[in-house]
């Protein structure tokens, strides 16, 4: 039996904090070292680049999912395991959420929170029972976590909406999470 493929949603940029990049390179690292697939949008650029390149350093298996316009803007990873180049950023997000088993969101912009609110959406509304995992790197999806908070506090949403996610802090931690729900 094939062990699980986890999707990474990330940015395409590494941002100021170099924790944001080493916590890249460990997540490739470590999804590697459980055998865990990794499934993520086929980028060389920013953490998506790092996250692959760890992966590749130690073995792993990558699936890569590019849109034919982004194959420049964020130099398309041809070296992967697996490649996919997709028509639009749609069918990117459908084809890399259908060959996943859990889903990780590591520090990103708006892109990165379009991935995470769709697959929230979906599991909130009973399309999908995937474990969803916001790598809190030096707190930085507290603020988005408060907002949650808040969107529950004026009745926008059940509290229940909390439980389809998991904020793990650490890389370890989140090694932990994923094990416990794929393994």
């Amino acid at each position: 039996m094939s062990k699980p493929s986890v999707c990474v949603f990330c940015g395409s940029r590494t941002g100021r904090n170099p924790a944001y990049e080493a916590a890249a390179t460990a997540t490739g690292h470590m999804l590697a070292d459980e055998g865990f697939r990794l499934v993520y949008g086929a980028g060389d650029v920013g953490l998506m680049g790092a996250c692959a390149r760890a992966a590749q350093e130690r073995g792993g298996e990558t699936f890569g999912v590019i849109p034919v316009h982004l194959m420049r803007a964020e130099v398309g990873k041809t070296d992967l395991t697996s490649f996919v180049v997709t028509e639009t950023m749609h069918e990117r997000k459908k084809v890399m959420f259908m060959n996943c088993d859990a889903i990780v969101v590591l520090p990103g912009g708006a892109g990165s929170l379009d991935e995470f609110f769709e697959v929230l959406t979906w599991r909130q509304i009973g399309l999908h029972s995937k474990p969803i995992f916001l790598l809190n790197t030096d707190y930085y999806w507290s603020p988005l976590m408060q907002l949650m908070s808040h969107v529950i506090d004026e009745g926008f949403a059940d509290a229940s909406l909390l439980d389809y996610l998991r904020s793990p802090a650490t890389v370890p931690e989140l090694q932990t999470g994923l094990r416990a729900a794929l393994l």
